[in-house]
């Protein structure tokens, strides 16, 4: 599930979200565009935060399924 999903299922749209949340716009469409790709866990607990979401749901989603781990 993604930012924009959520925002859908809460019937809010990403303005309303950076709102809520304290993220910037433009954070905020970085991250949907999928132009940043090192978002912070600060970031991500705004913005479940703004979704009222809680975090341990977030990191549940298919999204995180499969990643295996990175070795450097």
């Amino acid at each position: 599930m993604n930012t924009v999903q959520l925002c859908r299922e809460r019937d809010i749209s990403i303005n309303k979200l950076c709102t809520m949340s304290g993220v910037t716009q433009s954070t905020v469409n970085n991250i949907v565009s999928g132009r940043n790709k090192s978002v912070t866990i600060s970031t991500i607990k705004k913005l479940c935060d703004g979704l009222d979401m809680p975090i341990e749901d977030f990191f549940k989603s298919d999204l995180f399924k499969g990643l295996e781990k990175e070795l450097k």
